[in-house]
């Protein structure tokens, strides 16, 4: 009786399914299409944005970290988010410091779907000429007669409503030293040994019922008196509420101001809310990042209140 045939071995080289190499073609547009889902979301949705300056105390702070909507008024040439590799390798490798890290698109009138903000926004603005963002607050819209004088903003011949003078306590950290060439004799020790930047508040309370605070350090600084001024169609005219810390509309761009009304081209969009907010003091330790959270900033609302 014959034999049935043996069962052939198993053979691990042969059973093997063949190791494929690696699909770099596939992964670069893999990579493509992320930067471009990335760009896109930066350029039309929204976008994060840091606080680098003092000039809206004492609502903002350095170290801030916000979410800007980024259609809120439509799109213009300042929308689009465009990286600079030149730029970016100058400023994270050479060190050096540049105006920039993206590419601008040359200007051009108009807004795709475009609106004017409300009085009372806070927006992302571009100065004409340039590719810094600068964030202020919408005090001034077309065909607004505004002038400033004493520091009391006037619209259409009615000053803006003030309150009374308070004070708000900001707590001094890296981010927010309170230096006495700044803010004189502002930083004070609380009873619990806190130190703090006691500066003096006006709530100011727009026509349409807006209101935020403001700080009014000097009774005659250079921004006090301006104007009047017609402000021209498709413009607005922008503040900073640390009223005299602040180059805004009410400068020149010589001296890194607006240079007066900002055409709405050049409104980037519209600060939404406080994502995170850090004290300055982080290092490459990640557990200093922890430590230097200032855990009440988060999800703080930029939206004025409202009178009711």
């Amino acid at each position: 009786m014959r034999e049935p045939d043996a069962m052939p071995a198993n053979n691990p080289t042969t059973d093997r399914p063949a190791r494929r190499g690696t699909d770099w073609w596939g992964e670069v547009k893999g990579i493509f299409w992320l930067i471009v889902v990335v760009l896109g979301f930066h350029s039309f949705i929204a976008k994060p944005f840091y606080i680098p300056s003092e000039s809206m105390l004492p609502g903002l702070r350095i170290g801030d970290r916000l979410v800007v909507s980024k259609f809120a008024y439509g799109w213009s040439f300042v929308s689009p988010t465009i990286p600079n590799p030149i730029a970016i390798f100058r400023s994270v490798i050479l060190r050096e410091q540049v105006e920039s890290w993206t590419v601008g698109i040359p200007p051009m009138r108009g807004r795709l779907f475009g609106s004017l903000p409300t009085r009372g926004d806070v927006v992302i603005v571009t100065p004409p000429g340039t590719r810094n963002d600068y964030i202020k607050r919408v005090i001034g819209l077309p065909g607004d007669r505004l002038q400033v004088a004493g520091g009391v903003v006037i619209l259409n011949g009615k000053p803006v409503a003030r309150g009374a003078l308070h004070y708000t306590d900001i707590p001094v950290d890296t981010n927010s030293p309170c230096l006495d060439r700044e803010y004189p004799g502002a930083q004070v020790t609380k009873p619990d040994g806190r130190a703090v930047c006691h500066l003096p508040t006006i709530t100011e309370t727009l026509p349409n019922g807006r209101r935020y605070d403001t700080v009014d350090l000097e009774s005659d600084s250079q921004g006090d008196t301006y104007g009047p001024i017609t402000i021209p169609a498709n413009h607005v005219f922008l503040m900073g509420d640390n009223r005299d810390r602040s180059a805004d509309s009410r400068f020149p761009l010589s001296s890194l101001g607006l240079g007066g009304p900002v055409p709405w081209e050049n409104l980037g969009g519209r600060a939404e809310f406080i994502t995170f907010s850090l004290d300055g003091d982080t290092t490459l330790n990640p557990l200093s990042w922890f430590a230097s959270f200032r855990s009440d900033r988060a999800g703080t609302s930029l939206h004025p209140q409202e009178t009711r």
